[in-house]
């Protein structure tokens, strides 16, 4: 199988790398499109600041890429809300792949969400073998509201989607790669998605 990491010079890379790696699967880490396109899987991460990420997506030009992908797309942190319309974070616009704007959690939190907190409302097989109310692995200050696409909730400032899907694309706003056994799980049944 062929699983390629999009490297756009704003991912925790090497952190999935190691991650699929511990559960049994090589990766590559390219920003070739050919690579990207004919990769039976991709995982898109992202750490940082969304307007500086997106600005490094068109730089590459993968903006126009990943779009227009048909396998199964995975979207980490930062990946996941690049996927959506757009981002208060920087006023930025995003890949329009999930037709909902990130926003900031209010001044009532701690910002960034730092630390672990459970997710529930499961509802895909990325989920397969994954218990409600789970504890995952979170660090972000911008969040993505409860929506039609939403495939899991998590409870902080207000209820918001963690995750989300629409057809062959699907986003994590937490860590799997950060998860322990159970986030590592997350990343296996993406990686045996049909």
């Amino acid at each position: 199988m062929k699983i390629a990491i999009i490297d756009y010079g704003a991912g925790n890379i090497q952190s999935v790398l190691f991650a699929l790696e511990r559960i049994g699967f090589q990766s590559f880490v390219t920003n070739d499109w050919n690579q990207i396109k004919t990769a039976d899987k991709v995982i898109f991460p992202g750490v940082g600041e969304a307007s500086s990420a997106m600005n490094k997506l068109i730089e590459s030009g993968l903006h126009v890429l990943i779009p227009t992908l048909k396998q199964p797309v995975l979207g980490i942190c930062l990946g996941m809300q690049l996927l959506c319309k757009s981002s208060e974070e920087g006023n930025t616009k995003g890949l329009g792949i999930f037709d909902i704007d990130v926003i900031k959690f209010s001044d009532k939190v701690k910002v960034p969400q730092m630390g672990w907190n459970t997710i529930y409302n499961l509802q895909s097989e990325l989920f397969k073998g994954i218990s409600e109310n789970e504890y995952m692995y979170l660090v972000h200050s911008f969040y993505v509201p409860k929506n039609t696409n939403a495939i899991a909730l998590t409870d902080y400032d207000t209820t918001y989607a963690t995750a989300l899907r629409k057809d062959n694309f699907y986003g994590v706003q937490f860590h799997p790669e950060k998860s322990g056994a159970l986030g590592e799980q997350i990343l296996k049944n993406f990686l045996l998605l049909t």
